[in-house]
């Protein structure tokens, strides 16, 4: 071998090995730029999904509630033949003694309209019991009686019926519609 050729060869052979370094470089560069992309991004959207949680969560407290009827439900009323419109909640002898509070939203539909309702609660020993909220509101208002101001029911262990009331002498006009939603007992 001559000395031209042994120049070539080790040529050849340190510029194959730089082209493969410069490549291996390339494509390490190429695997560290996407892992961090990934790891930016990844860590924007925990930071949105946490600061959306926090934001749905600030509001809440931590009692414990039974929820009645999740639902929104209207109560239509027309005073033509009839005296009064209920909406009744079956509660097949609940025990509520652990329960403090009524909750529920409420709202009304005519602006004109001064509505009272009648909240009234039945064991199954026929007791009853009836407290009035007045002034139902236009827009939705959240609304948490105290169950200790139902004072004649003396067992609250077997509850029969929840009802809610609106009568006509309690309306100043003899057609509209009452709102309930998300009617709970807490503790």
């Amino acid at each position: 071998m001559e000395k031209k050729d042994i120049y070539e060869h080790l040529a050849k052979i340190y510029l194959d090995a730089s082209i493969k370094r410069k490549n291996k470089t390339q494509e390490h560069t190429k695997l560290f730029r996407n892992l961090f992309v990934t790891s930016v991004v990844l860590i924007f959207v925990m930071g949105v999904f946490l600061a959306f949680n926090l934001s749905q969560t600030k509001g809440l407290n931590s009692q414990t509630a039974l929820v009645l009827q999740p639902d929104a439900v209207k109560l239509n009323f027309h005073f033509d033949p009839a005296k009064k419109e209920l909406y009744s909640i079956s509660l097949n002898s609940l025990n509520l003694n652990k329960y403090k509070t009524l909750a529920f939203s409420a709202k009304k539909v005519n602006y004109k309209d001064n509505i009272a309702m009648r909240i009234e609660f039945i064991n199954t020993f026929k007791e009853q019991s009836e407290f009035y909220l007045k002034n139902i509101p236009l827009k939705w208002q959240e609304f948490k009686i105290d169950l200790a101001k139902f004072k004649t029911l003396s067992n609250w262990s077997e509850m029969f019926k929840l009802d809610f009331v609106v009568e006509e002498w309690n309306v100043k006009e003899k057609k509209g519609v009452v709102y309930l939603d998300n009617i709970r007992f807490l503790k």
